[in-house]
């Protein structure tokens, strides 16, 4: 069974940065996709950046480009959302996902990941 656990969460000013982690444990299969969500209350859950497990291939939706970076510590599959220029509309609790890779590519459909951790919230004011 995966588990994942997100921390790196806080409250900052508008401009500032975080760095949000998801630690990884438990067997994962050798194709893979991971992402972070982010979530406000009464809305969907919204993939923010997508990486293709154990590879530099990576997606962004339009809102974050520029400034967003998903990455991974390989050897131990930590994911990692460094946030930089945080705007007030990035606020919401955010989530790490696992889910299997279907193609190619990792897309950012909240239905696509089976796995997720608990969630850590960014609060950004202006």
């Amino acid at each position: 069974q995966v588990q994942l656990v997100e921390s790196g969460g806080g409250s900052v000013q508008a401009g500032g940065s975080l760095k949000l982690s998801c630690a990884v444990s438990g067997y994962v299969a050798s194709a893979y996709c991971m992402a972070w969500f982010r979530q406000v209350p009464g809305e969907e859950r919204v993939g923010v950046a997508t990486i293709k497990g154990g590879h530099s291939k990576t997606y962004y939706t339009d809102s974050v480009k520029g400034r967003f970076t998903i990455s991974q510590d390989n050897p131990r599959k930590t994911l990692y959302l460094q946030m930089n220029g945080l705007k007030p509309e990035d606020t919401g609790m955010y989530y790490c996902a696992l889910g299997p890779l279907r193609s190619n590519f990792c897309y950012t459909g909240a239905q696509l990941y089976d796995y997720w951790g608990q969630g850590t919230q960014v609060t950004v004011s202006s």
